[in-house]
């Protein structure tokens, strides 16, 4: 046990965010650079060690929490993150990134602040990295297998590291211009820098995986091509086809994907543009969407200069405290201020949007919404709630319908779709199609990170199976593995 009276005597305390009116005019990351380090090891202190650590189960991983807290807590930073990479191949995204079902699911957060599980974790990894302890790990010998991975986000990423330290030839396949996925052009820069990035397919390069970016497959290479080439495939493209919003006015010019917009702010940060075809700056913005995404979109148009933001949510505003419905350990829904939200801007709960109207050169000018309730299981409007807003740029940040691959590599490789348009797969990530896996949320459907990252290592040690008959690896979930939620 790290402290054994530490959550007695420690109270909790967080990493510091800049202020306000200093972040919001770059893009660098929100909190004060190292305001952890005074902090950390009292903190790493408060875990209990629990008999039963729940925070295990809260992680789809199943990381160490308490072995490394308590290696943090001693100032063995070396210990801590070799513990903490045995069970997550990227930490530092998961800890900046990551809702943290781990910190709702510890024992502590039963009638006490939960332990800071994220803030030691990103910790440890960012000290390891400044002392030169992230290094390759090249495989003793090759198999002489090939795979391909299709997606570079973490799920991709994930599984490509491990079947190439397994010692099998990677190559990973992203259409867009850098690798990441989602974590390069769905993740705003305040959130995460990209050279977190940068330096982790640095090391995977160095290991042996290989990358093709502007290659789109399902046109540039068709899945029979890969199928032929490679001995096995990995489909890990996301779910990236957006829910939209067909009401009137969806066609004026002005109303967005959240993924047409976010994209294109971050391409600005790498020198892709000076300013970005799609700029918030001087506009009221328009939000429609109340979840992590749509968060982004609020911080995002803030730092471009937004005249207001409103960020609208059909939902009814959640309650500052765990509902008696969702208990410890699952993860509740309760109110959240993100460091976007801390920034400005006006968040209104139960409305919907009933159209838009713009301009003579049809150009958005104004949401038209309604209140609502919800009843008998469906929403009801509240007659006479309804009103209009300024809105000259409107996002839509309502979630994902399924993966976007269905219309080419899903028809080329033969694979099935399960009833919510993902990429069915068996109890170890296999399609229907021998040689052909699938994992992250091309098959399970949007999700958190830390499960596209589990289910990236999960896959891994089937395909690694199949290819060879054992193996080493680990696989910490199944594909029937759900989070706890409720």
């Amino acid at each position: 046990m790290a402290d054994p009276k530490g959550f007695l005597t420690t109270p909790k305390q967080l990493a510091e965010r800049r202020p306000v009116d200093v972040r919001i005019r770059d893009w660098n990351e929100v909190y004060v650079e190292r305001s952890l380090l005074p902090i950390i090891t009292k903190q790493a202190g408060r875990c209990m060690d629990c008999g039963i650590p729940f925070c295990h189960n809260g992680c789809p991983l199943g990381n160490l929490i308490p072995e490394w807290n308590d290696l943090a807590y001693r100032d063995d930073w070396t210990g801590a993150i070799e513990r903490l990479h045995a069970t997550n191949n990227f930490p530092e995204f998961t800890g900046r990134l990551c809702p943290a079902p781990c910190e709702s699911a510890c024992v502590l957060g039963i009638n006490q602040d939960a332990v800071t599980i994220k803030n030691v974790e990103v910790t440890i990894i960012d000290k390891a990295w400044d002392r030169g302890g992230v290094t390759p790990q090249v495989p003793e010998r090759l198999s002489g297998k090939t795979v391909a991975v299709v997606g570079s986000g973490p799920a991709g990423l994930a599984v490509a590291q491990q079947l190439t330290r397994a010692g099998h030839t990677v190559v990973v396949y992203e259409r867009a211009d850098r690798i990441g996925g989602l974590l390069r052009y769905g993740i705003p820069e305040f959130k995460m820098e990209k050279r977190h990035i940068n330096r982790r397919v640095e090391q995977m390069r160095a290991e042996g995986t290989r990358f093709r970016t502007g290659v789109h497959v399902g046109e540039d290479i068709t899945g029979q091509q890969l199928r032929e080439r490679f001995d096995a495939v990995v489909v890990a493209a996301g779910a990236t086809t957006a829910r939209d919003l067909p009401v009137p006015g969806r066609e004026l010019k002005g109303v967005h994907q959240a993924m047409e917009y976010l994209p294109l702010a971050n391409k600005v940060q790498e020198g892709d543009f000076v300013e970005p075809p799609i700029s918030a700056k001087g506009k009221h913005v328009v939000v429609i969407g109340g979840g992590d995404t749509g968060a982004d979109c609020v911080g995002t148009a803030h730092r471009q200069g937004a005249a207001s933001v409103t960020q609208l949510e059909i939902m009814p505003r959640p309650g500052e405290e765990r509902p008696s419905g969702q208990p410890w350990p699952t993860m509740p829904m309760t109110y959240k201020v993100t460091s976007a939200h801390e920034e400005g801007g006006e968040r209104i709960y139960s409305v919907s949007t009933t159209h838009f109207s713009g301009d003579e050169e049809g150009n958005v000018q104004e949401l038209h919404l309604v209140e609502v309730e919800f009843k008998d299981g469906k929403f009801e409007q509240v007659p006479g709630s309804e009103r209009a807003i300024p809105a000259q740029l409107v996002t839509l940040a309502m979630g994902f319908t399924g993966t976007d691959v269905r219309n080419g590599l899903v028809e080329q490789l033969g694979v099935d779709l399960d009833a919510r348009g993902n990429v069915s797969r068996d109890a170890k990530f296999a399609t229907n199609v021998d040689g052909v896996y699938v994992c992250g949320d091309a098959g399970r459907g949007q999700s958190l990170i830390v499960w596209a990252i589990a289910e990236g290592r999960s896959a891994a040690a089937a395909v690694d199976t199949y290819l060879g008959g054992k193996t080493p690896l680990p696989a910490p979930i199944r594909p029937t593995d759900r989070p706890l939620v409720v």
